[in-house]
This record gives structure tokens, C-alpha cells and sequence, in this order.
């Protein structure tokens, strides 16, 4: 018989740390280093893979891509880490991984003269990258919406997604200035330091309690609880995924000379908006709140696709940062109230599933598009994508009704 007993946070925890800020700022300081090490891959990676590794767009997409692909297929794996071995310890994993990551990328790009043994560390790397995004965000968001109650949960996406792409806008830039300054080897030793900087950062918070008596429910069941959010998350990602592969290479196809102010705006944006709206998703509803989100990136996409001068590009940048920025909590506040608190982070990991999806498939399609067409165009498909984003919406709330 399915164990319905309560499940309840560590209220002594909370009791003590009143303001929930105070609860969260080390996940989110933690969350932040990891999506620096991510912007810092991001940044650095294409310009090496193009000019080092004479590689083109297609094997650019798919190395992106890679790290996506990992996330989402051991998305059920760090679900089941974070609910039977607690949050802490999938947060830890997390670390671990990815300071195994920063090593092999050292490796790999010291030895641009041999291709092959190059291309082989890279994969390595970014599927060891995606595996230590997928353990170390699952348990951080489980890790602070059990401290502070599902009643918070929004508050919990919210800052930690601001720490996610507060991360990737800084370190995309970051690691773009230091391989003009220092050379290729020193942004992804900073991916080894940023590890040290997450795991120190939460070394004071308590363990969550884990339920070991509950059933739980098998990863597919709850794919097909939170599909109909997810679907329409996994589409809104495409233009974030296509800024994120290819920005830098349509400004310097171009001859634009300011790539890094697009990655800085999108991120810049993209948290000031969930600064200042961050209860909107609560206040009028995660439907409305995704509509209208969706409506902007769409706009914002189309005046990158359209760009006929960097600053127009620049603005899409900064457009599908602030139409983006609210879809996860949105979305997500709804997917997890559908399950059971004790499969928190199952269902976190099988809606943020999509999400990988999305950025694993995105940058092997917006190669291919490149290449048939321009970089101009796959922003067009990224506006595309947001228009089915709201279809499936709209048809999921039809279909609930």
C-alpha cells in the first residue's frame, strides 16, 4: 500500500533561519558557480572548436548539444539520488563531477594538434558537465523548497534560476576575456575552482530527511504527469539554446564586435525581470504569466533573426532574456504540485528532462540550419518554436478543463 504519511522539512531549520533568503543564498551561491562553469564552457568552446580544431558548425552543435543530452538522460538517476539518498548528497555528486569535468577539458585543449585524442576529451568532458548539472541542480532545488516548504517553491525557482543565468551571462563573457588574455587552458581551470567555491558554500546547511518507507512512482508515470508542461518549456528553451551555440558566431559572421554585451544582456535581463516580477507566477497564475513570457521571447527572437545592425541583435538578446525568464517557476510550480512531496525531486528532475531536451536537440538543429542557410535563420526556428510553445499551453490547459 502507498505510504501517505506527512513528509515535512526540518521546520526547526527554518524556524531559526526566519528570512528564507538567509536559507537559500548558499544553494544559490552553489547553483551560481556551477552555471559559471557552464557559461565559461559555452563562451570558450566554439571559437576553439572552429579555429583550433577546424571543425564546423554541425560538430560545434552537437559538443553544445552533448552536454544537454547527458543532463536529461541521467535526469531520472539524480531524481532517485536526490529522493532516497537525500538532496545533499545529489548536490555533492554534483560538485564532484564537474571538478572531474574541469580536468579533462584542460587536457583536451592542450592538445589542439591532435584532433582526434581532442575531440574524444571534449566529449568526455561534456557528458561528465551535463551528469554534474543534472545531480547539483536536482538536489539544490529539492534542497530548498524541502528547507523552506512547498509554499515557497516558486521563490526557490526563481533565485535559483537567476543564479543559473546570472552564471552563464558571466561566464560566457568571462572566459571569452581570459582566452584573449591568458590562452585557451585558463577559463576551464577557473571550472575547477568554481567547484571548490560550490561545495564550500553550503557546508552549513542540515541534510534533508528522507521518507525510505514511501513508494515511489516510476520515472515514466511522472514524465507523463508533467509532459504537458514540460513540452511547452522544452519549446520556449530553443531560443535561449540558440543564443547560447551560436550568438557569437552571428556577430562575428557579421563583423560585429560585440557578441559578449548579447550573452550579458540575455542574463542581465533575464534577472532583472525575475527581480522584479518574481511573484507574478503566484499573483495572476502560471498560465498567464507563461503566455505572455512566451509573446515576448517570440518578439525577441524575430528582431535577432531580422537584425540588420548589432544593436538590434543585442535587443533580441535582451527581449528573449525577459520573456524567458519566467517560464521555469511558471511552469514549474504547477508541475510539482502533481505529485507527492517524497517524489519532489523525481518530478523536478522529469520536468527539468525537457529542458535538456531541448538544449541537446537545439544545437544539432541550429548547426544544420546554419548551414543550409545562415545564423540569421536560426533564430527564426527559435521563434518557431516559441509559437508551438503556446499551442501546447493552450491545448494542455484545454485539455485539464
Amino acid at each position: 500500500m502507498k505510504n501517505t504519511k506527512p513528509f515535512t522539512p526540518d521546520h526547526e531549520y527554518i524556524t531559526k533561519k526566519k528570512d528564507s533568503l538567509q536559507v537559500l543564498t548558499p544553494i544559490v551561491f552553489s547553483v551560481f558557480a556551477m552555471y559559471m562553469t557552464m557559461g565559461i564552457s559555452l563562451g570558450a568552446l566554439p571559437g576553439f572548436i572552429k579555429n583550433d580544431l577546424k571543425s564546423g558548425n554541425l560538430m560545434i552543435g552537437i559538443l553544445i548539444g552533448l552536454q544537454s543530452l547527458a543532463t536529461l538522460l541521467t535526469r531520472a538517476f539524480a531524481g532517485k539520488i536526490t529522493d532516497t539518498l537525500g538532496a545533499k548528497m545529489s548536490n555533492r555528486s554534483g560538485v564532484f563531477i564537474v571538478l572531474a569535468a574541469g580536468i579533462i577539458y584542460i587536457f583536451a585543449v592542450s592538445v589542439p594538434e591532435t584532433p582526434v585524442l581532442c575531440l574524444g576529451l571534449l566529449i568526455s568532458a561534456r557528458i561528465l558537465h551535463g551528469i554534474a548539472e543534472s545531480m547539483l541542480v536536482t538536489g539544490s532545488l529539492t534542497w530548498g523548497i524541502g528547507l523552506l516548504g512547498p509554499q515557497k517553491s516558486g521563490k526557490v525557482m526563481t533565485w535559483n534560476g537567476i543564479a543559473m543565468y546570472a552564471g552563464i551571462a558571466i561566464g560566457a563573457p568571462l572566459s571569452l576575456w581570459l582566452t584573449a588574455q591568458s590562452g585557451i587552458v585558463v577559463p576551464f581551470a577557473m571550472i575547477i575552482i568554481l567547484a571548490g567555491v560550490s561545495f564550500i558554500s553550503t557546508l552549513s546547511l542540515p541534510a534533508l530527511p528522507v521518507d525510505a518507507s514511501f513508494v515511489r512512482v516510476p520515472f515514466y508515470k511522472v514524465i507523463g504527469k508533467v509532459s504537458g508542461q514540460g513540452l511547452a518549456l522544452a519549446f520556449s528553451s530553443m531560443g535561449f539554446a540558440c543564443i547560447a551555440s551560436f550568438i557569437a558566431l552571428l556577430f562575428a559572421g557579421n563583423h560585429w564586435s560585440h557578441s559578449s554585451l548579447g550573452f550579458f544582456c540575455f542574463g542581465g535581463f533575464y534577472i532583472l525581470t525575475r527581480l522584479l516580477f518574481a511573484s507574478y507566477p503566484d499573483k495572476f497564475g502560471g498560465y498567464r504569466v507563461a503566455l505572455v513570457s512566451f509573446a515576448i521571447e517570440i518578439v525577441g527572437q524575430l528582431c535577432i533573426g531580422f537584425s540588420v545592425s548589432e544593436w538590434m541583435a543585442v535587443a533580441g538578446c535582451a527581449l528573449t532574456g525577459v520573456g524567458f525568464s519566467l517560464v521555469f517557476p511558471a511552469l514549474g510550480v504547477l508541475a510539482i504540485r502533481k505529485v507527492a512531496p517524497q517524489m519532489r525531486g523525481t518530478a523536478l528532475g522529469a520536468y527539468s528532462a525537457f529542458f535538456d531536451l531541448a538544449l541537446g536537440l537545439a544545437g544539432p538543429i541550429a548547426g544544420l540550419i546554419a548551414g543550409m542557410f545562415n545564423y540569421q535563420m536560426i533564430y527564426i526556428f527559435g521563434a518557431l518554436s516559441c509559437f508551438s510553445a503556446i499551442l501546447i499551453l493552450i491545448k494542455t490547459k484545454s485539455s485539464n478543463s
